[in-house]
């Protein structure tokens, strides 16, 4: 309610203080007619401060600046509130004036970008990112697998044609199903929590007997050299569980004709990215465990060989496995936590990038315990 100044003249009411202070924050209207008394004394105090030295208020500047002035206090007055909320912000993540001034920011920013398919093996590894460390709510922060596809649709099927004496539609089929196994083998919940990859073992040829009990044999009695991770990316549910639902995924597919008439290859290379968090309650670490696959997959002729149609062959398959424990050959991925007491041999050997792509596996590498330059 509006009351009397201490020299009585009318003060201004609440209600239109009130509608000045929206006006003002709105960047319209004008001040109320009637000042207040602490408006007067406002005023007064500044009239005397005329007589300060030039170049402090009344020099040639300041006066250049006196057009311009109440503007100036308007669009002050109205930003006091966002401004106050900044302040507040910055104090809790000081980082993200940081990561302005570094430039940090506009890199991170950058790497979020979507990148088109990859059409052709890359010519050099992925640019070096700030190192950041991945949390529970951005599990691929600092990783190069930011601007990788989500799961299933990192794999595209390219377009087919006509193959090694196999028609346009038999490849067509042969590369959907190429990439339903890459799914299911490594994509599937299930799967990733360690349950039988049925769906994948499905689409194999069934005459193909012995190459399919070798498969079974990794999965109930895994050894170094029969292990399943060979062509299943798999954890113990009871040790690990995903950190988020999202893997991503990076790679290619392409066709190339069999050595003999009646046979296509599907051939595959991808890298998939897995975050882990251990499956225990508080548990907030996340590691990353890299996998590529190099898979050849081959069809033939029914007519021609003893194959079954619609059914895909397992012809060679290569894997890298980036940061899952050395010398553990259970059937498992064993990301490395900082709380894990080392095991097996010591990693050694220079230090390897799991995300480059630009060498094929079977170039080479470090075997058994390499090193790796980032995860």
């Amino acid at each position: 309610m509006a009351t009397n100044s201490d020299d009585d003249r009318p003060a201004v009411s609440d209600e239109d203080w009130a509608r000045f202070v929206e006006d003002a924050q709105a960047g319209t209207g004008q001040a109320p007619r009637e000042p207040s008394a602490r408006a007067r004394m406002v005023t007064a105090r500044l009239q005397d401060q005329s007589a300060e030295p030039p170049g402090w208020r009344t020099g040639p500047a300041w006066q250049e600046m006196q057009g311009r002035g109440r503007g100036k206090r308007r669009l002050k007055a109205a930003g006091a509130i966002v401004f106050i909320a900044a302040l507040a912000l910055i104090a809790i993540r000081p980082e993200l004036v940081i990561d302005r001034v570094t430039g940090k920011a506009a890199q991170n920013d950058k790497a979020r970008e979507a990148l088109p398919a990859e059409t052709a093996r890359p010519s050099a590894p992925p640019s070096a990112l700030h190192p950041d460390l991945p949390t529970l709510k951005e599990p691929f922060k600092g990783s190069p697998a930011l601007q990788w596809a989500d799961g299933a649709a990192g794999i595209e099927v390219p377009v087919a044609e006509a193959a090694g004496g196999m028609s346009k539609e038999q490849v067509a089929d042969a590369l959907e199903k190429a990439k339903q196994f890459l799914v299911a083998a490594n994509l599937d919940p299930a799967t990733l929590r360690g349950e039988r990859p049925a769906a994948a073992l499905a689409l194999l040829d069934p005459k193909l007997k012995e190459e399919l009990d070798r498969v079974d044999g990794s999965l109930t009695a895994p050894t170094k050299e029969n292990d399943p991770l060979h062509l299943f990316s798999r954890v113990k549910a009871a040790e690990l569980k995903p950190a988020g639902d999202v893997v991503k995924v990076r790679g290619r597919m392409w066709v190339e004709p069999g050595k003999e008439a009646g046979q296509a290859h599907v051939l595959a290379d991808y890298t998939f990215v897995y975050p882990f968090v251990k499956a225990k309650p508080g548990a907030e670490q996340v590691e990353r465990t890299i996998v590529r696959r190099e898979i050849t997959f081959s069809i033939a002729d029914p007519r021609k060989w003893e194959a079954t149609a619609g059914k895909l062959w397992l012809d060679k398959f290569n894997v890298d496995l980036a940061n899952s424990a050395c010398g553990v050959y259970d059937g498992f991925l064993h990301p490395v936590f900082d709380e894990d007491a080392p095991t097996g041999p010591t990693p050694s050997g220079t230090p390897v990038d799991p995300y480059d792509r630009s060498k094929s596996l079977e170039a080479g590498g470090p075997e058994d315990c390499g090193t790796l330059s980032r995860s």
